[in-house]
């Protein structure tokens, strides 16, 4: 650009520009991460069934729990006008969400929105814990055990012998 200034014609030579496109190819770089994009996408198919069934057990407390509320609050609430208003509810309060539309205004009612709340940290924490245990217990993946000589840790889950120093593990 600044060529095009002092030499006439120099325009031409914007095509140098287009050199800046090899800044692209650094992103094959990134191919590091991409074992570990992998590892997690088999742990979630290896947790899969653990997984919908958890769920489902959810989509259960979530109808039983809207259809208990719409019993107790309905009388006094018009925000559970439904029962479909109620579990709708259910499901903001269980994923703690929130957005406070319909609350409960009976202590009883109260009583089981904490309930529900105390649950919805179930529904955050179960499915975490269900996929990190399918990580850890993965095919080819190395043990935590270290060794007595060099301290070094990383090896295979059959090994025999340190990959560093040669020692007996």
């Amino acid at each position: 650009m600044y060529l095009d200034f002092l030499i006439p014609g120099a325009h031409s030579l914007l095509i140098v520009r287009s050199l800046r496109l090899m800044r692209v190819f650094r992103i094959f770089k990134l191919d590091i991460f991409l074992n570990q994009g992998n590892q997690l996408v088999t742990a979630l198919r290896a947790s899969r069934a653990k997984i919908s069934i958890f769920m489902f057990f959810v989509l259960l407390v979530v109808c039983i729990f809207g259809s208990l509320m719409y019993i107790i609050e309905s009388p006094t609430n018009p925000g559970f006008n439904s029962i479909p208003a109620a579990i709708y509810w259910a499901i903001v309060t269980i994923t703690t969400v929130g957005y406070g539309d319909i609350s409960p205004i009976t202590d009883v009612g109260k009583f089981i929105a904490s309930i529900i709340m105390v649950l919805g940290y179930a529904v955050i924490a179960v499915p975490t814990g269900i996929v990190t245990s399918a990580m850890m217990t993965q095919p080819g993946k190395s043990s935590t055990q270290s060794c007595k000589s060099c301290g070094s840790e990383g090896h295979a889950a059959d090994a025999v012998f340190c990959k560093y120093c040669g020692e007996h593990l």
